[in-house]
């Protein structure tokens, strides 16, 4: 699952990387993270961005929906590129199920496109080229081992958001 951060405010002063979620942020967090249990997409590990507003995003989803996971901060996700994005996932646990990984744009949304093999739901294909809306999921199926992620098919679900 690739997720871009919820809806973050202003600076306060202390660059972009500290921007903290907003109310409405959170409100995102809660609902996609809900819909996400409600399709079995519990993670069973999380990379997140070191940026305030990712952390925060993976920390709201997780208490709107219990999970019992500890995410990894990965610092390239906050300024990489696809490439990074594929190198971090790559490198995820053999026995990892199912990966989260909560990341900004327009990155979250180029990376679902590159991954987008034939197969994907045409929608869900339209709508992350159009970019991930904050708090927005790609949802890809990989099969085989995380190490050949982006290097055999692999197919984009569904995109999941909070006013869908």
């Amino acid at each position: 699952m690739l997720v871009r951060h919820a809806k973050a405010g202003g600076g306060d002063g202390g660059g972009d990387a500290d921007r903290p979620l907003t109310e409405l942020g959170y409100e995102q967090c809660a609902i996609v993270a809900r819909e996400m249990t409600g399709m079995g997409l519990d993670p069973d590990v999380a990379l997140v961005s070191t940026a305030r507003r990712a952390e925060q995003t993976f920390k709201a989803m997780a208490a709107a929906t219990n999970w019992q996971v500890d995410p990894e901060p990965v610092r390239e996700l906050y300024s990489g590129y696809v490439e990074e994005v594929l190198d971090a996932v790559r490198a995820a646990p053999a026995g990892c199920a199912t990966l989260m990984v909560v990341g900004h744009e327009p990155t979250m949304s180029a990376t679902a496109w590159k991954l987008a093999s034939r197969g994907s739901a045409p929608d869900a294909v339209t709508r992350v080229r159009r970019g991930l809306p904050t708090a927005g999921v790609a949802v890809i199926q990989v099969d085989g081992e995380w190490a050949s992620v982006g290097r055999g098919p692999t197919i984009l679900r569904w995109v999941l958001t909070p006013l869908a």
